[in-house]
């Protein structure tokens, strides 16, 4: 074993920590010295987002140690910003194993650092944190959970005190800071405990009152009532508001899927806790068929990602990809503002460069303005703050299943989500149509796009060099072009240039540098390259269009565009 490596285990093994820590380190070397080179060939990275990482002892691993570290250098950041102002920071926490003890290690923590602490008592829904943390006028918040990850994962997303994730410079800054902290030794970890306050109760009622507000025709509930919900919280926080936050909505007809309902880490009842997989609302598709639903939604372990399923044209059930619902949930509410009446000249909305084209074309139809940023709603808050004085932001969204609506919060929000969707689904049956019919008629008057996915794993320590290889190939040579059709253009969001091949036109992209390429060719096609910020994975997405001239040609056009897709998957060899 690499001598680094074993010098970082000796560390531990004779250093302050605790002897159930040892015993496991020790328990490692005896059977798997694999995992031991895992557990500390580095340190678990605070970046930009914050901690994510596989539960376990080691610098490279989420346990109190690392956490307790990253919020120091948190606190330490705060405390130099804010100055002699009384700093004060909001704490929640998922359904994760570990989730509960890391948040009351962080509250520790900053209360030590003399930092005013609001904790909730239990587990509850990210978003709630982030209306939370403007709610109190706090300056920053942490939440502990790995979303969607698998169940051996767990996290730390650090936010700011607009209520959205760390953006520069405090993304940066807070990192150096972090990095400062060399040993558990400069972690105050006790003494502040007066400075924590639970909240519970009152705050759920604060946040479900602003989600209420967010309904545009509670009348077309009052008349569809009965309108048959499957929800499923696939294990996670969702249970503890969203029943009754389509309640207050007025809906009478919801029903939880039983076998997920129970906050559970270790899930398991599925693989992924995901909505974006099938097998994950599989549970939930049996129960819509059962019961002859109207629709079926399901939210991640902290519910920021929503996912659905409706019924199509011929009465079979369908899951909605992200594009899809995002579509659905932009193009209603720029169209159900006009019909109420609230829409203003001052309204725009928000999508990251990777979701669909198509929003695009509705908000420009609509004459509403829409913003491209990068991928994380933190450069949706970003842009908000920005432009809040002049501009009235009504939602934001990206393909992976995440809706940002109305302005009170600052990251993705499920919970608001499954109510205005519904609501949707409400209105469309009040005039006679699901939303699949819906989503079909906006095909045919904004083009017809669609959009696939695909998620290279790469594990360990070879995984992200190999990563980083694949990217450097695309860029230094791009393809001239994808599946018989010429790229147009080159998208390099890391150099933050773009580039006409044809012509050898160049232009500076007015972003902040990430490390994604796109390449879009003749006929409209969009291919995507980005690694994930929170897994070791790199992710292609493609996005191809046509126009539809009606309903009828719908299934037509859909196998020509699966073809379509499935043809540049084949170009580039990710098949």
């Amino acid at each position: 074993m690499d001598n680094a490596i074993l010098e970082k285990v000796n560390v531990w093994l004779n250093g302050n920590y605790d002897n159930d820590t040892k015993e496991a380190i020790r328990k490692i070397q005896h059977e798997n010295n694999e995992e031991l080179a895992e557990s500390f060939y580095r340190n678990l990275e605070f970046g930009t987002g914050g901690l994510r990482g596989i539960m376990g002892v080691g610098t490279n691993r989420m346990n109190k140690y690392t956490v307790g570290m990253a919020t120091q250098g948190f606190a330490n950041y705060l405390k130099k910003t804010y100055g002699d102002t009384e700093v004060k920071v909001v704490i929640g926490h998922d359904c994760r194993n570990n989730s509960r003890f890391f948040a009351e290690t962080v509250a520790n923590v900053f209360g030590a650092n003399g930092i005013k602490v609001y904790l909730f008592e239990a587990l509850r829904p990210t978003p709630e944190l982030s209306f939370a943390i403007r709610y109190y006028n706090a300056q920053g918040g942490v939440v502990c959970t790995a979303s969607h990850n698998p169940k051996e994962y767990n996290g730390y997303k650090a936010y700011w005190n607009d209520g959205g994730q760390l953006v520069p410079p405090h993304d940066k800054n807070v990192i150096k800071e972090v990095e400062l902290i060399g040993s558990p030794e400069e972690v105050k970890w006790t003494g502040g405990e007066a400075n924590i306050t639970l909240i519970g109760k009152d705050m759920d009622d604060a946040y479900m009152q602003m989600v209420k507000g967010l309904s545009i025709f509670p009348e077309v509930i009052a008349k569809q009532h009965d309108l048959k919900i499957v929800y499923t919280p696939i294990h996670g926080t969702g249970i503890t508001l969203v029943p009754e936050v389509l309640k207050r909505f007025g809906f009478t007809n919801v029903h939880i899927v039983e076998e997920q309902a129970v906050p559970d880490g270790n899930f398991p009842t599925v693989i992924y806790p995901n909505p974006e997989e099938s097998e994950a609302m599989s549970m939930g598709m049996k129960k819509a068929k059962d019961l002859d639903a109207d629709i079926l939604l399901g939210t991640d372990p902290d519910s920021d990602r929503v996912g659905i399923a409706v019924k199509n044209k011929n009465g079979e059930w369908v899951l909605m990809n992200g594009n899809q619902t995002a579509v659905l949930a932009f193009a209603y509410m720029i169209e159900a503002r006009k019909e109420r009446g609230i829409a203003t000249p001052r309204d725009m909305v928000i999508k990251t460069i990777v979701t669909t084209e198509m929003i695009n074309n509705i908000a420009r139809e609509n004459g509403v303005p829409c913003y491209d940023v990068l991928t994380g709603f933190k450069w949706i808050a970003e842009l908000i703050k920005e432009k809040e004085e002049n501009e009235n932001y009504i939602i934001g969204g990206e393909e992976s299943f995440g809706l940002m609506i109305g302005n009170k919060i600052r990251d993705k929000d499920a919970v608001s989500a499954v109510a205005l969707l519904c609501e949707m689904a409400a209105y469309q049956k009040d005039h006679g149509r699901t939303l699949y019919d819906k989503l079909i008629d906006l095909y045919v008057q904004y083009g017809f796009y669609l959009e696939n996915l695909i998620s290279i794993t790469k594990k360990g320590m070879r995984g992200q060099e190999e990563i980083a290889e694949m990217m450097e190939g695309y860029r230094k040579n791009p393809p001239s072009a994808i599946n018989g059709v010429a790229v147009e253009q080159l998208l390099d969001y890391q150099l933050q240039a773009g580039k006409n091949l044809k012509t050898g036109n160049e232009w500076k992209i007015d972003l902040p540098k990430s490390n994604v390429l796109q390449f879009v060719l003749e006929d409209g096609s969009k291919i995507s390259a980005r690694p994930s910020g929170t897994e070791p994975k790199i992710k292609f997405y493609f996005s191809v269009n046509t126009t539809l001239e009606n309903k009828n040609g719908f299934d037509q056009k859909l196998i020509e565009l699966q073809q379509k897709i499935q043809g540049i998957i084949k170009g580039l060899n990710l098949n």
